[in-house]
């Protein structure tokens, strides 16, 4: 393939499958959720390499056209990538192209879909403690009359909501393009899917006090299940703002 031309993604999997220092072909992005591509969509593709080995392929790394984004990684690298970050739930609902490693490329990415007990737990307490500082923060502006204050300060804490509710469950929160995709296929337990969307986009949009508080106390009895009452009950008195009156 004449470097000059950016190959389209057909053509780089035919010729990364021929080569021997690739072990994984991994896609990620909208080509790997099922009814998300547009006509705009690019294929995201993790070319991974054996370890301590040489390619011509390197030759595209940074590659990115409308058409094709690679990234190009050592095995090593790609165990550790998004572990923690950004690019964890890119990877954990990632689609294996080519697994040279007998089922090891998919055992990686099974790993990134799943957090760690401790890693979990630890995760949850902050995302709770940050969810129910802007939601106190939202209640006490509203009842203040700092209105535009209280909207932003209800939107900041859908976000801190969103990152609990999927480390309770052990999960990386999916990006929000994916949310209602992620929601539809994979439920939270103990939530409805649909009122809980509804409640995150009025919530958003108004800053609803009394939603909020609704809200909030099915999260408390959640978080208190899972052994977070110590961060809860940290807020004391203040507690009774953030509850329904």
């Amino acid at each position: 393939m004449p470097t000059q031309q950016p190959p389209t993604y057909p053509a780089f999997v035919e010729l990364a499958t021929a080569d021997p220092a690739v072990v994984g072909l991994v896609l990620k992005g909208s080509h790997a959720h099922d009814g998300m591509p547009t006509e705009h969509s690019d294929h995201d593709l993790y070319v991974v390499l054996a370890d301590d080995t040489t390619t011509d392929l390197t030759r595209f790394a940074g590659h990115r056209t409308p058409e094709l984004d690679l990234a190009i990684v050592p095995l090593t690298e790609f165990r550790t990538t998004g572990m923690p970050g950004f690019e964890r739930y890119a990877l954990a609902r990632a689609r294996v192209v080519l697994d040279r490693l007998d089922g090891g490329v998919a055992q990686i990415l099974a790993a990134k879909a799943r957090l760690e007990a401790d890693e979990a737990f630890r995760d949850a307490a902050e995302w709770l403690d940050a969810y129910a500082n802007s939601l106190y923060r939202s209640v006490k502006n509203d009842r203040d009359g700092h209105l535009l204050a209280a909207r932003l300060d209800a939107a900041d804490s859908i976000r801190f909501l969103l990152e609990l509710l999927f480390a309770l469950d052990r999960r990386p929160r999916p990006y929000n393009k994916y949310l209602e995709w992620e929601l539809a296929r994979y439920p939270l337990p103990g939530w409805d899917s649909g009122l809980l969307l509804d409640a995150v986009n009025r919530i958003s949009s108004t800053g609803d006090v009394d939603l909020q508080r609704h809200l909030f106390a099915q999260v408390e009895a959640v978080a208190r299940h899972a052994g977070h009452d110590a961060v809860l009950d940290a807020w004391g008195e203040d507690l009774e703002l953030m509850r329904p009156q």
